[in-house]
């Protein structure tokens, strides 16, 4: 027996070489596939296979398998020469001989173009074109007493094995793979050469990006160009947080590309001690190569038992970037940080406790939450899973999101027994910005956290107001409204949003600081927006800032604490305490209650409130036309045709129903008389019932 069984693996081996011999003399491609494709079923799935010939990266690679040479039908055509006089009939490698029959190069290369790579599914660089290769067997058609069977038209996967004979069934399956975070090829075994990675240019930063940087992957390095507005407002922060002590540590938590951090360290030089962590492996390689491109000093840090001992050996080396592989919650609680930054693929709650753990006093927390679907009231129930917030689409849904956000920051600050001051919130297109500062202590805890509370919303007329502070149960919750949808309409007309921030949304004087340091850098696109959010925080409609007067008006305290400007003496300056005696505490509190009264909470659409048949003035006439009449007025970045003021809404109507004009022709000119009169009597009646009495006055 074991004779007859090494004379049988004798003769397969012999089998298997000879085969091979013969594939390499004849050199056919349909059944170098069949074998190739054969083997593919036989290795196990942890095995690095070989890809499908179907799966290409450039057409030229498709040409090659078909021993086209490149430009040969383009040369015959352009010098007028037959093609055919020389060239031989080749088949096509993708095809089989009944599908479609060997033809001369010219009709090769259309084929090939329209029929296999016009039609193909691109994937991180690679072209997955259609096969008609008997890969994929068709259900066999009976006819009669004979089983017909076919082979028809397919794409194989190039993450698994599967091969789908639809374009958009395909679509529909790589996006499956992208949504379960499995984007590594089991075909692919030599990676993406060093060329293909392209190499972008921000602020002065250069990056090397991979080809698929702009698809945001669990497993690859992301880079957003459109979020560059981000990174410079985030950037002129940590700027204005130099100037107040240096140096400083900072933590970019997932760094991906390391952009970030890399702009930090580049500009910023020595007052900044720059940390860029990311848990994937090949980011952190990404970010090592991106500071050596820059000519950066680069620290690699993976272990977590070693941090002290790491931020001990930095303390000379203030020039160097110290790059670690670990968690984002690891390392915050591990190492404490003046600045941190999170900006992870959706909602920051699931770091918010780690990052105020360690926080440092006076410290500044910036998030970026890009969960934008739950956050703009399309996907409620997960706002309410992730926030605890109860949300509907509003006419000031972007302002409500920047709201939620904050207030989870705050109880997460709170149950460190510190407080925040909100610096800058912003809510754009694809993200959500929200700069606060550290306070240490109970007392401003629980400042904090009275801040957080109820928002009552009437659908009907979309008038607002905060619930009253109280733990007793009110009879009726609408006589809180200034409206009276709920006397006129029928059923309920109101709900309950939140828990929401009721307090600022920004700083002037930080934000003040921010643009000189904006204008100092050359930012352009933060310089525009930061104009916009001074005017917003002070509530006035004035565009004229000098970078010079801005920088003289930055000396004054915040949150009770001296902060160093370039013009405050160093005799002033008392780093990390405050001011213990009752004139500071009145100051404080009459400090608040001003920025309260600068900053009116939420705005109102001048389309959503338009009347029907009217032409409303322009947006800047109408601000000027509020401010007459005694009230705080300004453009919001939120909306570009929302108007942030503290008028009631019956009064915003009223101005807004006055100097809007009727769309009228000629022939009904009496018609739009007696709708003056009518409306010219509304308006007087209206302002003597809800004016001020120095408006009323006038």
């Amino acid at each position: 027996d074991g004779v007859v069984v090494s004379e049988k693996v004798k003769s397969n081996n012999l089998d298997v070489k000879e085969s091979k011999l013969e594939t390499e003399e004849k050199g056919d491609e349909e059944e170098s596939t069949k074998e190739s494709d054969s083997n593919i079923l036989d290795v196990s799935s942890d095995y690095p296979r070989e890809k499908h010939i179907s799966i290409q990266r450039d057409f030229a690679e498709l040409e090659k398998l078909a021993n086209l040479k490149e430009g040969e039908f383009t040369t015959a055509a352009s010098q007028n020469t037959d093609v055919q006089v020389t060239d031989e009939k080749k088949p096509c490698p993708l095809c089989s001989e009944d599908k479609y029959k060997a033809c001369y190069s010219h009709k090769l290369h259309r084929h090939l173009l329209n029929f296999h790579w016009k039609v193909s599914v691109e994937f991180e660089g690679y072209r997955m074109c259609i096969c008609y290769l008997p890969c994929h067997p068709v259900k066999p058609n009976v006819v009669g007493d004979q089983t017909v069977s076919k082979m028809g038209a397919h794409y194989h996967c190039i993450i698994c094995s599967a091969t789908i004979a639809r374009r958009t069934d395909m679509i529909s399956h790589i996006n499956r793979h992208v949504n379960k975070g499995e984007t590594e090829s089991r075909f692919i075994t030599v990676p993406a050469p060093k060329n293909s990675h392209q190499v972008l240019k921000e602020s002065a930063t250069d990056v090397r990006v991979l080809p698929n940087y702009s698809t945001p992957q669990k497993t690859d390095s992301y880079f957003n160009p459109k979020m560059k507005l981000n990174r410079q407002l985030i950037f002129s922060a940590l700027a204005v947080l130099a100037k107040e002590r240096t140096p400083i540590e900072c933590l970019d938590a997932f760094g991906a590309t390391g952009i970030m951090g890399l702009q930090w360290a580049k500009h910023l030089r020595s007052s900044v001690r720059v940390t860029i962590n990311d848990c994937n492996e090949n980011s952190v390689s990404m970010i090592q190569e991106n500071c050596h491109l820059n000519k950066m000093k680069v620290k690699l840090n993976t272990k977590e038992d070693d941090n002290d001992e790491a931020m001990g050996d930095r303390e000379d080396s203030t020039d160097t970037i110290e790059v670690t592989k670990m968690d984002a919650n690891i390392i915050m609680h591990l190492r404490s940080f003046d600045f941190i930054h999170l900006d992870p693929f959706g909602t920051t709650v699931n770091y918010l406790d780690s990052a105020f753990r360690n926080v440092r006093n006076l410290g500044i927390v910036s998030l970026t939450s890009t969960d934008i679907s739950s956050l703009y009231a399309k996907a409620q129930h997960v706002a309410l899973r992730h926030y605890g917030s109860n949300i509907v689409r509003t006419e000031y849904y972007k302002e409500l999101a920047a709201r939620i956000v904050i207030a989870a920051v705050a109880r997460a600050a709170a149950r460190c027994n510190k407080g925040i001051e909100v610096l800058l919130a912003v809510a754009l297109e694809h993200f959500v910005l929200v700069v606060v500062r550290v306070l240490r202590g109970p007392a401003s805890a629980d400042d904090s956290v009275r801040k957080i509370s109820y928002l009552i919303h009437c659908q009907w007329c979309e008038e607002r107001i905060f619930q009253k502070e109280g733990n007793m149960l009110e009879e009726n919750l609408y006589q809180q409204l200034p409206c009276d949808c709920h006397g006129s309409m029928p059923g309920k007309t109101a709900v309950v949003l939140g828990p929401l921030w009721s307090g600022a949304l920004f700083n002037a004087g930080f934000l003040r600081r921010m643009y000189f340091e904006s204008a100092q850098y050359g930012l352009d696109e933060a310089q525009s927006l930061l104009k916009t959010l001074v005017c917003e925080a002070e509530c006035t409609t004035s565009k004229h800032y000098s970078v010079y007067a801005s920088c003289e008006e930055t000396k004054q305290e915040e949150c009770g604490v001296y902060i160093k400007t370039p013009n405050t003496s160093p005799e002033s300056l008392v780093y990390g305490k405050r001011k213990s005696d009752e004139v500071t505490r009145n100051t404080n509190k009459r400090q608040k209650a001003d920025n309260s009264a600068e900053h009116p909470a939420f705005y109102y659409n001048i389309h959503r409130h338009s009347i029907k048949g009217m032409n409303m003035p322009k947006l800047n006439r109408f601000l000027n036309y509020l401010s007459e009449a005694g009230y705080r007025v300004s453009r919001t970045h939120f909306d570009p045709m929302g108007v942030r003021t503290n008028a009631p809404l019956a009064q915003f109507k009223t101005v807004l129903l006055k100097y809007s004009t009727p769309t009228y022709g000629g022939g009904q000119v009496e018609d739009a008389e007696v709708l003056e009169e009518d409306r010219s009597g509304a308006a007087a009646a209206v302002v003597t019932k809800d004016c001020p009495p120095h408006c009323a006055a006038d």
